[in-house]
């Protein structure tokens, strides 16, 4: 048995996946502990995983809710700086308080999510064996794929790379004072300072739980990195109330802009006034950014819930309607369910770009939306043959890419021979 530490950001939409990554684990007779801050503790212990908090001053309890109040009713570049904003005072709090706790706890190795900046520092500096998890869009620049935050489609043209690499220099500029912070402590620790985003990702294994088929093209990826498709276990999310009874047999639309983005009360608006009229039932769900009873009467009178059980009510739909975050994309992909998407910040409107390059669905940016528009995108994913088919081709790969299953069989086998887990399957360029 091997003492597993996972450090992830406390959101839903990377807890969910570490959880269930966590589980197969433990499945296998692991011991797993999730390190982070308080606000992630119930979830965690409800998926049956060991938890640890750090950060109990910096971020006490219901300080993420709070801080995802604030984030909601922001977005594009606003939003970003907020997002890394808040990432510098996790990653503060990351730095200095995380190799302690772990030493106490007696971890062996970690699970790091990609987004977790400073995460790679704390195990160097412990020597633990370390495992990159992308939970949400692969973040691993390349001079011919466009920023995450960016909705740029992928180009190989000159004026492409020159578009793409202004992109990561207004990134750099916007990080820049987390990346001094870690390499301070890198300095002070000892350890060689990180020259380039790369370093910073583990040499042994680098796994993501996209399918290589919504991914850009790909020229440089290491050799350890694995497209092994999306991490879920519904036994590791909280039970969630629904009226099934009030389906009614109509193609189902399902809406839902996440738990970070969801204060923006007008896209709903939008979304049941492009929807009423057709021959749909909307089933809206708002993420917690407000309760059903306080809106004000919908276009259509869509069905509108605080929560949704996602993996039960997407096998019925016919039309996933999303902010596009990881998560959400993938599991209406992996049930064959096309998707219109209106991506607001961090890496959503990259997740866009690439439902509009596998062909699975359309997306329109927020500062663009009318309803007219939304209509006519969602008609044409409705009704056109090709989308459904694209997002069945995507259900295939990702039934056929292993899930955490595979990713755990890579973890062990890191965990078992400490070397680089190489890759079976090369990732060529298209």
């Amino acid at each position: 048995m091997t003492h597993i530490g996972i450090l992830c950001p406390t959101l839903t939409g990377h807890l969910n996946p570490m959880l269930a990554l966590g589980g197969e684990l433990q499945r296998r007779s692991h011991r797993v502990t999730v390190v982070g801050l308080l606000d992630g503790k119930t979830k965690v212990l409800a998926a049956g995983l060991e938890f640890l908090a750090i950060g109990t001053t910096e971020f006490p309890q219901g300080s993420t809710p709070q801080s995802l109040h604030q984030l909601g009713a922001l977005s594009g570049i606003a939003a970003l700086r907020y997002s890394l904003a808040l990432v510098k005072r996790a990653t503060a709090v990351l730095l200095a308080e995380g190799p302690a706790a772990l030493k106490t706890a007696g971890v062996d190795c970690l699970l790091i999510d990609q987004a977790l900046h400073g995460g790679s520092t704390v195990a160097q500096v412990l020597n633990l064996p370390f495992i990159t998890v992308c939970c949400a869009l692969m973040l691993n620049p390349e001079p011919d794929v466009p920023p995450f935050f960016t909705p740029w489609h992928y180009g190989s043209a000159g004026w492409a790379r020159l578009r793409n690499q202004a992109g990561y220099q207004l990134l750099a500029l916007l990080a820049n004072s987390s990346m001094r912070q870690i390499a301070d402590y890198r300095q002070q620790w000892h350890l060689p300072p990180l020259r380039s985003q790369n370093d910073a990702y583990s040499e042994l294994a680098q796994i993501c739980q996209q399918p290589a088929e919504f991914a850009f093209p790909r020229q440089f990826l290491p050799a350890c990195f694995h497209f092994t498709g999306p991490y879920v276990n519904p036994a590791s999310r909280e039970s969630t109330a629904f009226p099934f009874e009030q389906l009614t047999g109509q193609p189902l639309i399902y809406a839902s802009l996440g738990t970070l983005q969801n204060r923006l009360l007008w896209l709903f608006e939008a979304i049941a006034a492009a929807c009423q009229g057709l021959d749909v039932q909307l089933v809206m769900a708002l993420g917690g950014g407000a309760q059903p009873e306080s809106l004000p009467a919908l276009p259509g009178s869509p069905l509108v819930v605080g929560y949704a059980p996602q993996l039960e009510l997407l096998p019925k739909a016919a039309l996933t309607i999303t902010h596009a975050g990881m998560n959400t994309v993938l599991e209406s992909l992996s049930n064959g369910v096309p998707l219109v998407a209106i991506p607001i910040t961090n890496d959503q409107p990259g997740v866009a770009a690439r439902i509009a390059w596998t062909g699975t669905g359309e997306f329109i940016l927020p500062n663009q939306l009318t309803v007219p528009k939304l209509r006519r995108k969602i008609c044409q994913v409705l009704t056109q043959a090709s989308y459904r088919q694209q997002a069945a081709r995507l259900q295939q790969a990702i039934q056929a890419s292993g899930g955490a299953p595979q990713a755990a069989d890579i973890i062990e086998q890191v965990m078992s021979t400490g070397k680089p887990v190489l890759t079976t399957k090369p990732y060529a360029k298209r």
